[in-house]
């Protein structure tokens, strides 16, 4: 945090985003996956991210409340979401009044739809508010712009000198900001963004630097965009490299009845023996993915000799590993897993296999592969004795020079 201010970020989320749909795709635009992780979850994780943040607040839809409950986003600094209203001012009014009992010094409101936000713009924003009453970041206007009265002929040519392009996060001071908003709410006209109602009101709202890589996603084209973004494959945007780590994992079979794989309980004859749950499938991946961070394996993190893992979910492994990947401002690409066993089968168990996996690392089941094969009856694997499990994780990581 900035000196001794506290500083809310509200997190506007309360769209329908249907504009961003293709072929009547029904994930609201906020919702859908960007380089396997939902649009809202790397907007607020932008701002959990910034040392200026005090509050995090999202407001979102009436109907969405399973789909962000869905994101599993946990932080002190996040706040229950709340409700928003049918119109953006109205949402973005419900957010102020929501952070009433808060009362922090300062505000930023975040378009949910801007998840490339950098920490130079937060803080750029931050900064302009210790002499001014509200700070917006803009992009110069680099085409030339028409103004036309019909539609149809030019009426004249506007100075593009003069001419900035507006984003997101707008900041305020909280008292005047929610003065102002509460006085708008009475005024028949609609606001395009909140420094238009700061404009308004007579505050002062200074221009700070903002960036192109920081674009709102309202249209189809606007994610593919965003993936280039993200993968540094188009100008302004972090490069990335992509990393690999391989995995490996065996575990015997001792008497039970299920085994767990790949984060999916199937009955069988006996269970596989281990000190957590032994899911031989999710310890390889796991390792796999922690290889590819250049960190160590399992054990490194959750020792065997400590008893709070003993019966442990793997899941609790594989999202630790997934979530040090989007700590790191990284990407899973895919992940590949190859088991091998005699018994039980697996091929009925794959499609469910491929999505626990990918709710547990937030991916899609499409950048997930689970294959099977047996030992033809050789070795300890041929003699129903255990199982093993090989896996390979491919993700991305912004490149820095070491």
């Amino acid at each position: 945090m900035t000196g001794t201010r506290t500083i809310a970020a509200i997190v506007v989320a309360a769209g329908r985003g249907e504009r961003a749909s293709v072929g009547g795709e029904p994930e609201p635009k906020q919702y859908r996956k960007l380089a396997g992780e939902a649009v809202l979850s790397r907007t607020i994780r932008a701002f959990l991210a910034s040392p200026d943040i005090t509050w995090v607040l999202p407001v979102i839809h009436a109907d969405h409340a399973d789909r962000y409950a869905a994101l599993r986003l946990a932080d002190q600094r996040l706040l229950p979401p709340v409700t928003g209203a049918a119109t953006r001012q109205g949402s973005v009014l419900a957010g102020l009044q929501a952070l009433g009992a808060k009362r922090p010094d300062l505000v930023l409101i975040q378009d949910a739809a801007r998840p490339l936000t950098s920490p130079e713009v937060i803080s750029g924003v931050v900064s302009a508010l210790r002499s001014s009453d509200a700070a917006l970041p803009v992009v110069p206007v680099t085409d030339t712009i028409k103004r036309s009265l019909d539609g149809r002929t030019v009426a004249t040519t506007e100075d593009r000198n003069t001419l900035f392009a507006a984003q997101t996060p707008q900041g305020f001071r909280f008292p005047q900001i929610l003065s102002a908003h509460l006085r708008a709410s009475r005024m028949p006209r609609e606001f395009t963004d909140d420094a238009a109602i700061a404009e308004w009101a007579g505050l002062t709202v200074a221009l700070t630097k903002g960036s192109t890589r920081n674009i709102k996603i309202t249209h189809p084209e606007d994610f593919v965009r965003a993936e280039r973004l993200l993968s540094g494959s188009s100008g302004g945007g972090q490069q990335m490299e992509t990393r690999i780590g391989s995995g490996f994992d065996v575990h015997p079979f001792e008497p039970g009845d299920a085994v767990w794989l790949a984060g999916v309980k199937i009955p069988h004859t006996h269970k596989l023996k281990g000190h957590s749950d032994a899911d031989v499938a999710l310890h390889a991946l796991t390792d796999a993915i922690y290889g590819a961070l250049g960190e160590g394996d399992i054990g490194s993190f959750f020792p065997p000799s400590d008893p709070q893992w003993k019966g442990a979910a793997s899941s609790i492994f594989l999202a630790h590993a997934a979530g040090l990947v989007a700590e790191r401002g990284g990407r899973i690409v895919n992940l590949d897993i190859t088991i091998v066993a005699e018994a039980p089968r697996i091929g009925p168990h794959v499609a469910a296999m491929k999505a626990a996996i990918a709710g547990i690392c937030k991916t899609t089941p499409s950048r997930v592969a689970v294959k099977a094969t047996t030992n033809e009856k050789l070795g300890f694997i041929g003699r129903e004795e255990g199982i093993v499990a090989l896996a390979t994780a491919s993700i991305e990581l912004p490149r820095h020079e070491d």
